[in-house]
């Protein structure tokens, strides 16, 4: 067991991120959960949390795309904290859109909540990193930007701006700083809400190009989290960790 930190994640009601969030929390971490809206985080806690008693979990409503609303977490997690030793930056946006079909504005949001939004949280919550002694922050990404996914332009072209962004701060930061930025990206992850509208032709697809021949499902995805969360990853820096069973090897 690592020893125990403080956690900010963002998107923590996602599929994915709500499972790293009951790591960090079965770990002994003090988790500040944030997503878009504080019923979502409600209907989630249930699921970290089921009698409502445990004092190392916060929620938080926060829209990573406002900076005014990020200004808000930070100040959450400075009084609920005090630092802040693990930033997960997993909040997403991902319509399916045919490129053609994107308008300004749906690209625009796409990118703002992303690639932005991811922008917007490190700058928010760095003055809490910087007074961590083993700072992290971890990005997640898609491994989608390798291959190129179809009908997703917006999705594809803002996450592989997140790959540029970690790196650039893996450079900044670590000059000074022991803060660790790394990019976790992983391949098309079946949750219980993507399992009801995914066509069963495109998981046999992903499910064949594999390595392993199954589903990746959100479980695979938290242990590169937790490790490059861990003392064990501190001279690991502007990395990406692609997550996808073998789908993309390179």
């Amino acid at each position: 067991m690592t020893t125990a930190r403080n956690i900010v994640i963002t998107g923590a009601a996602g599929g994915i991120s709500s499972e790293i969030t009951n790591r960090f929390l079965q770990n002994g971490d003090t988790v500040l959960a944030s997503d878009l809206y504080q019923e979502t985080l409600d209907e989630w806690r249930t699921r970290w949390d089921s009698d409502g008693a445990n004092p190392s979990l916060h929620t938080f409503p926060a829209d990573v795309s406002d900076e005014a609303s990020l200004a808000d977490l930070a100040e959450a997690a400075r009084e609920r904290l005090g630092t802040v030793d693990v930033l997960i930056n997993a909040a997403g946006h991902f319509p399916q859109t045919p490129f053609e079909k994107i308008s300004g504005e749906e690209w625009r949001q796409v990118v703002e909540v992303n690639l932005s939004g991811t922008f917007y949280t490190v700058q928010a919550l760095l003055p809490l990193i910087k007074q961590s002694e083993r700072g992290r922050i971890i990005n997640i990404g898609s491994g989608g930007m390798f291959f190129g996914v179809p009908m997703q332009a917006h999705y594809i072209a803002s996450k592989a701006g997140v790959m540029g962004l970690t790196r650039v701060l893996a450079r900044e930061l670590g000059n000074d700083y022991p803060i660790t930025v790394n990019l976790v990206t992983p391949g098309l992850v079946v949750t219980p809400a993507a399992a009801a509208v995914l066509p069963e032709p495109l998981l046999a697809m992903q499910r064949n190009m594999r390595s392993f021949h199954r589903d990746e499902v959100p479980d695979d995805v938290v242990g590169s989290v937790f490790f490059l969360a861990s003392d064990d990853a501190a001279f690991i820096t502007g990395q990406t960790l692609n997550v996808d069973g073998g789908l993309t090897m390179w």
